[in-house]
């Protein structure tokens, strides 16, 4: 049993599990490993999380209420430290602070990282902390890469409880201005040519007009 499966099924999730049926192959699994040590990311995880741009981010405030902040920036913008630590900078944006709130008061967060064209999607449980230049500068150093020229405010420090890789079935494909450019970059050539060989043809048939011969 995952750590993930370890925290996400709780006795309440189980008593579903079991009225829906898929409690048994759910049982079995728990047998197999205690689920007590944090999961550590695998190399296709690392890689997975290097590529994207974008991420949900869902924290607790002290009122019970769930709150889910999108994030987003150039493609490896969340940095992977090691197998345990996941981190990205913070940059002044509408001043709410209600993440920077919630994860004060309670630092167990949930993120859903998604890769639309490939319909992947991953899952992870963390423990969030948050840093700044006056706190912990080398972490700060470490995610300077600024977006826009904007300035880090303070930075996320994600160790990793748990993660979980999620049924691609409803996810819809997606695609950036730049993945698209990537696929019709064969099609824009191939119209390129034939653009060329048509002018050449045009150019041939009027030469031939003007001298009143024709074209083979």
């Amino acid at each position: 049993m995952s750590r993930f499966q370890k925290v996400a099924f709780t006795p309440g999730v189980k008593d579903v599990q079991s009225r829906l049926g898929s409690r048994d192959a759910y049982g079995r699994a728990e047998g197999k490993t205690a689920g007590d040590s944090p999961d550590a990311l695998g190399d296709e995880e690392r890689a997975f999380l290097a590529e994207r741009d974008s991420f949900y981010l869902a924290s607790v405030g002290e009122g019970g209420w769930p709150y889910v902040q999108h994030r987003g920036g150039p493609k490896g913008f969340v940095k992977v430290f090691d197998r345990h630590t996941l981190a990205f900078a913070d940059y002044r944006g509408n001043k709410q602070y209600i993440s920077v709130g919630n994860i004060e008061h309670d630092d167990r967060v949930a993120l859903i990282f998604v890769d639309y064209p490939n319909r992947a999607r991953l899952k992870v449980l963390a423990r969030a902390s948050i840093v700044t230049g006056a706190n912990d500068p080398e972490v700060i150093e470490l995610l300077s890469r600024p977006v826009g020229g904007a300035r880090i405010e303070r930075a996320f420090v994600l160790r990793v409880e748990g993660y979980d890789w999620n049924c691609p079935q409803h996810i819809t494909p997606r695609y950036t201005v730049e993945e698209m450019a990537d696929a019709i970059a064969p099609i824009r050539a191939r119209i390129e040519a034939l653009e060329e060989e048509n002018r050449a043809l045009r150019a041939a048939l009027a030469s031939a007009a003007r001298d009143g011969g024709s074209v083979d």
